[in-house]
């Protein structure tokens, strides 16, 4: 039983240690910021990570490389954290132990932002626009869609019906930008209406991009909060850090 206790006790130093090594190479490196730790016991880590970031204005998390083709893993801690918190989470990558993977450049790309024209994209234009606003750099926003099924049954498509779809869908894109270009007028902005599967197409997008942003709709069903299949993908796949902005 003593030598238990005495275990836990040294897990807990080493923990303590950790983060004071932690805290302090973060010190060395932005003498600037105001750095403070906090271990806990007991408790889920998603739990008391989202009961911080209810205090936050940004929650910010790991994921581990898994390869080229396999992408990235979204730990279970971070999983289960993004459905509980209604504060936006950047999902930061780490390959070979490194924060970024190789030739990546924060300051080099734009900040990229997947929108659903059917949802409300107030929260996510905000944190985009603010995110493109700090960094000094373009905001591209990508809307992807998809004809509607009824189509797949017709012998042959007037082209001229995708392209009216796809002028309706671009008129509706700057209409909802219109707001945002205007309160950030220095902001270059990028928008684009492509066919094709939403996620493959922000993915496509976010090719050396310094941020891709996708929303989470906020949802609290009976069986539990979940992330959508859109959000899913770009986090799993985006080799750039991905914030997920929930929004209703």
């Amino acid at each position: 039983m003593g030598d238990t206790h005495g275990r836990v006790e040294d897990d807990h130093q080493a923990d303590d240690d950790g983060l004071s090594l932690t805290r302090d190479r973060l010190l060395r490196e932005h003498s600037t910021l105001d750095i403070s730790t906090h271990g806990t016991e007991g408790l889920a880590p998603s739990k008391v990570l989202a009961a911080s970031a209810a205090e936050a204005d940004l929650l910010v998390l790991g994921s581990r490389a898994l390869g080229a083709v396999a992408g990235f893993i979204v730990g279970s801690t971070a999983s289960a954290t993004l459905p509980e918190t209604d504060t936006p989470v950047v999902l930061v990558r780490s390959v070979d132990g490194r924060d970024q993977p190789p030739g990546h450049t924060d300051d080099a790309g734009p900040v990229v932002l997947g929108v659903d024209l059917r949802s409300n994209c107030d929260r996510l234009l905000a944190f985009a626009c603010e995110e493109a606003d700090r960094r000094a750099c373009p905001l591209v926003v990508v809307h992807g869609w998809s004809l509607p099924p009824v189509f797949s049954y017709a012998p042959a498509l007037d082209p001229g019906v995708e392209k009216e779809m796809a002028d309706g869908l671009e008129t509706t894109l700057r209409e909802l930008l219109n707001p945002w270009t205007q309160m950030y007028p220095q902001l270059a902005v990028d928008a684009r209406v492509v066919i094709g599967r939403p996620a493959i197409q922000i993915l496509d997008a976010a090719s050396g991009a310094a941020l891709v942003v996708v929303g989470r709709r906020i949802r609290r069903p009976a069986l539990g909060a979940r992330i959508g299949p859109i959000a899913h993908a770009v986090m799993h796949h985006a080799t750039s850090p991905v914030a997920v902005v929930a929004h209703d």
